[in-house]
């Protein structure tokens, strides 16, 4: 496809992508857009030139301040609008060119939650992680427990923390059992990590009691995020056992402001890992379920340039989402239009495609280099961890943006 709009040649938003979310000017609430080259089109501005007239929905559903109520249209709905706006934006002869207030310059709107989050739900999908953190934590030779390799281990995080990239954390506070000590302390946590990870929304709702079977369930999948899920890995040492994370984690997790449609990433699905032994039928799957999505990530100290540290890739997943949804609503757990899925650490094979300082320096054991010769155990006051994530094939480009956060001293 070719677009009579000027894309910068780097740009993540491309005529083949079409993100979705929701922008704001002093003079305009938050309402829906979406995302190409360098700026947002303003979809209600859209739907008064007329271009969605053969689509029936209502204008309320773009003016809303959450994706919420547009992704509920259904994919039927969605799928149409998004391949009406690429129309419009490869034809010489669209009414757009000539409404230039239907664009605006990213640089010049205010970005905001795309999505109203009901719940969030956290897995643990990376072999490699999994495996990294087992020979540090329990058994270098029994890495993995026993349950890992026949269900996608998750669960329920806290919603109400999850906030948007560019807004800033302070630096959280627990219990920490320090070295040589019986008893724990309650102080600030020094081992702040980030953790590299996708998110997915969910674009159907489903009734208490009803399953999504496999087969069924990228219907039930609107669009990916990047997502740094942040951790306090000295709380989390201390309480993780036995329930699982809590205060090491709900005090903040960070999404990037643009929702990639699953359509747009359609090119780039790829083959999984072979899971061994095989799977239970319900979560056995046909067809090709991972996806081709480059990330890094990087840290920035304040008033120093960044450091990539990990650069991996979202197709090493060992489970993947269709097969998250079918267990996530095996019980008859019902799923909402808004929910929030994470695929857990993204860890690739070598040590620079670590998704966590936990690690990436082993614990703290070895520290990274960063640029200027700092050097990192875990984040630190005032560092910036910036993630970013595409999927490039045949000239086609398909981008998530950026995902930043500074942590803050605690408070």
């Amino acid at each position: 496809m070719k677009t009579w709009i000027t894309i910068p040649n780097e740009s993540d938003f491309t005529i083949y992508n079409i993100p979705f979310g929701i922008f704001s000017t002093s003079s305009i609430k938050p309402r829906v857009c979406i995302a190409i080259g360098n700026q947002i089109l303003d979809l209600v501005e859209l739907y008064e030139l007329g271009v969605f007239k053969d689509i029936d929905f209502d204008i309320a559903v773009l003016k809303s301040k959450f994706l919420n109520d547009f992704i509920s249209l259904g994919k039927l709905k969605t799928v149409e609008i998004r391949k009406v706006i690429q129309l419009e934006l490869t034809d010489e002869n669209s009414i757009l060119r000539q409404h230039k207030k239907a664009f605006k310059m990213q640089s010049d709107v205010n970005m905001h939650m795309p999505i109203s989050i009901g719940d969030y739900t956290d897995f643990y999908s990376s072999i490699e992680h999994a495996t990294n953190v087992g020979k540090m934590f329990r058994d270098p030779e029994n890495a993995l427990l026993p349950n890992w390799k026949h269900i996608p281990v998750g669960y329920h995080g806290r919603s109400s923390s999850i906030i948007l990239s560019g807004q800033n954390i302070h630096r959280p506070k627990g219990q920490v059992l320090l070295p040589d000590l019986e008893t724990p302390v309650f102080k600030p946590s020094s081992k702040v990590d980030f953790e590299l990870e996708m998110g997915f929304v969910i674009g159907k709702e489903t009734q208490l009691g009803e399953s999504v079977k496999i087969a069924d369930a990228e219907n039930y999948i609107f669009g990916k995020v990047l997502f740094n899920d942040w951790s306090a890995r000295d709380v989390q040492k201390w309480e993780y056992v036995p329930l699982g994370p809590f205060l090491a984690k709900n005090f903040a997790s960070t999404i990037s402001p643009w929702i990639v449609t699953m359509e747009a990433l359609e090119p780039f699905k790829v083959k999984g890992p072979k899971q061994s032994p095989k799977v239970l039928p319900y979560l056995d799957y046909d067809g090709l379920k991972n996806y081709d999505i480059n990330l890094e990530v990087s840290i920035q100290p304040k008033g120093s340039k960044e450091s990539i540290v990990s650069k991996t890739n979202f197709k090493y997943m060992y489970w993947n989402m269709v097969q998250q949804v079918a267990h996530h609503t095996s019980n008859g757990c019902n799923i909402k239009v808004g929910d929030l899925m994470a695929s857990g650490t993204i860890s690739g094979k070598g040590k620079k495609s670590y998704g966590s300082m936990l690690e990436l320096s082993r614990g703290g054991k070895e520290p990274l280099k960063l640029f200027n010769n700092d050097e990192r155990n875990f984040i630190e006051d005032f560092d910036t961890v910036i993630m970013r994530g595409y999927c490039e094939k045949d000239e086609i480009k398909v981008g998530f943006g950026e995902l930043r956060t500074q942590l803050l001293p605690s408070i």
